[in-house]
């Protein structure tokens, strides 16, 4: 995963796990949110092969989008047995976000499962702009 390490803390949720991620601008945001719940999920040891998977994800508002984009990378973990080491936000905006997936295959000796989680849920899902930032709240399923 890139160097930039996103801002996120751990919210206390009963039998559940959720995270407020900060960032200072909409894309950013997407980024370090979709970066924290991998590190939250596995501990990612880069691996000799690599893909390149491009996503498309429409969504009705930001909110609805910070819900499809994360369980767009669970689904590629837990369908595709690929865990995302970098992304890259080309587009955002509310309605739609375009980026491209760098992923490595899962491999049990190179990755660690930290957390397992079911799914990012619409519960308490929460995505504003606050002064010259913006914010998230995300809840995850376990």
């Amino acid at each position: 995963m890139a160097s930039e390490k996103p801002d996120f803390t751990l919210l206390d949720h009963t039998s559940d796990l959720g995270i407020r991620v900060r960032g200072p601008n909409l894309k950013k945001l997407f980024e370090w949110a979709a970066k924290s719940m991998i590190q939250l999920m596995v501990r990612v040891e880069p691996g000799p092969k690599t893909k390149a998977v491009e996503a498309s994800i429409p969504a009705n508002d930001l909110a609805d989008l910070m819900v499809r984009w994360l369980g767009e990378i669970l689904y590629l973990f837990e369908g595709e047995k690929e865990v995302v080491t970098d992304i890259e936000i080309h587009s955002i905006v509310p309605s739609h976000l375009h980026a491209t997936l760098t992923t490595v295959p899962f491999n049990p000796s190179l990755h660690e499962i930290i957390y397992e989680i079911k799914a990012v849920t619409y519960h308490q899902i929460e995505v504003t702009q606050k002064a010259d930032k913006w914010e998230t709240r995300i809840i995850f399923d376990l």
